[in-house]
């Protein structure tokens, strides 16, 4: 396989492993380098790709497994010695990866909103101001707060979807 095949083969989803290994990851750097791993290990295998069904799923499951082992060494890495009895009650490295994921893809389209939008969510679903409160500082009538309010949250739980559902038929 000549190099030009391999980029036409391989480059379009080549963001798709980042935002995998992002999830995973958490951090862009370590991301970046799981996914030039990825990238740099079907070079290497690039003979063999003919042979797979999905180019695409078989370096998505590459990139998982890279990033799973790489979170797994990381654990060994900072294992603490506990008693039988005790109970960990913080929340698991995954559920914190998703966590994280999920408030900056908020954010993120929180940020696309309308200003009018954006404050006024903002001013109701973080700051907990009431709908009169809100009117005051807007200078708009409550109907038209509910309003801006009830699209916005559509906005963002429209766009969260389609992120959670991406390639979901």
């Amino acid at each position: 396989m000549k190099q030009s095949e391999f980029l036409n083969l391989v480059m379009p989803f080549k963001d798709k492993l980042f935002r995998l290994s992002k999830r995973l990851l958490t951090s862009v750097e370590e991301a970046e380098d799981a996914t030039q791993e990825v990238l740099l290990k079907l070079w290497k295998g690039r003979k063999n790709l003919s042979t797979y069904k999905s180019i695409e799923a078989f370096a998505m499951t590459m990139t998982k497994n890279y990033c799973l082992d790489k979170l797994k060494s990381k654990q060994a890495s900072n294992l603490k010695l506990v008693h039988s009895n005790y109970k960990d009650e913080q929340t698991s490295l995954q559920k914190q990866v998703e966590l994280n994921d999920s408030l900056n893809w908020v954010n993120k389209i929180v940020q696309k909103l309308p200003e009018q939008q954006r404050m006024i969510l903002q001013l109701r679903d973080v700051e907990q101001y009431d709908f009169d409160e809100i009117a005051k500082v807007m200078d708009m009538n409550p109907t038209a707060i509910r309003v801006a309010l009830s699209r916005a949250r559509k906005t963002v739980r429209e766009e969260l979807i389609k992120k959670h559902n991406y390639g979901v038929s």
